[in-house]
Order: structure tokens, then sequence, then C-alpha cells
């Protein structure tokens, strides 16, 4: 009990109010002096970051204002509503890049004018850059056959796909 009461006896509680923090310290009497320094030289620190992050913060917003102001500019000298094939390239690009969404983009690209098999839009698809597994080709297009867009001629294992009605009379 009394190595208790000594331990006690020898923690300082203290206080602090430094610039805009209050900070309450306990440690041992040896330390007050260490350890009152180092919180004082976090708080400065602190402090200083937090004035230097809030000029850092102005400035990049100022920065993102004028950039807005330039795409806003750019937006309207260039058009983005530009349409290929009078479809507006934001209505194939809201759908993702989803099988279906992909073989309407190539559809509206002229892609099936002529008649293709599917390991051709397997390929076109690979060549732009997306990996879809032949059967979820496949799937799109026949589904892209039932809604009246291609017309599927040929036998089976060997369809070949083109496109029904002329682009935009669907």
């Amino acid at each position: 009990m009394s190595e208790a009461v000594s331990k006690l006896s020898l923690e300082a509680k203290i206080k602090l109010k430094y610039k805009e923090w209050e900070v309450e310290i306990t440690c041992v009497e040896d330390k007050v002096k260490n350890v009152v320094e180092n919180v004082l030289t976090g708080i400065d620190i602190a402090s200083l970051s937090s004035t230097n992050t809030n000029s850092e913060i102005e400035k990049l917003k100022t920065e993102i204002d004028l950039l807005r102001s330039k795409i806003d500019g750019d937006a309207n000298l260039q058009n983005i509503n530009q349409k290929r094939n009078n479809v507006s390239l934001k209505e194939l690009a809201k759908n993702g890049n989803t099988c279906r969404s992909l073989m309407e983009k190539i559809f509206y690209e002229k892609f099936f004018e002529s008649e293709r098999l599917l390991i051709e839009v397997h390929q076109e698809l690979s060549r732009i850059g997306y990996n879809y597994d032949k059967t979820a080709v496949s799937h799109s297009l026949s589904d892209m056959v039932r809604e009246g867009i291609l017309t599927r001629v040929g036998t089976l294992r060997n369809y070949r796909y083109i496109q029904k009605k002329p682009l935009f009379e669907k």
C-alpha cells in the first residue's frame, strides 16, 4: 500500500491552455518539463500545419473553379452532345459496358451491315478491349434478333447476323 501512495504522490496533473488548445496532462513529477515542452511543440506544429492546410485548400478550390470554367468553355466549343449516326454517345455510355451495350455500340458503328459470324462479333469486342464469354455474346445476339434489330441467317451453329433494318428505323 505504501508503494501505491508513493506513486500517487509522484504523479502531477497539469491543465494547460495555449492558443486555442486546452490540454490536461498527467505525468510523473520528474518528467513534467519534458512533457510540457513536447505538448507545446506538438500544438505549435499542429497549428502551423492547419494554417498551411487551410491556405492549400483555398488554393486548390480556386484551381478547381478555374478548371471548371475551362471545361465549361471547352464543352460549348466541342458540343459534348455530339452524335454518331444520330445517336448520342452519352446514351450509349450511360448503360455502362455490358455486353449488350457494347453490341449496340458496334451496331451503331455499322458493324452489322454485312453478315457476321459469332466469332467475328466476339473478336470485334475483344479488339476494342472487352473480353466477354462467347455464350454472353451469343445471348446478346439472340436478344437483338428477338427484338428485331438483327436477322439471323444460316443453320444451327453456323448463324450469321446482319442488321434487319437500316439504322434508326427501330
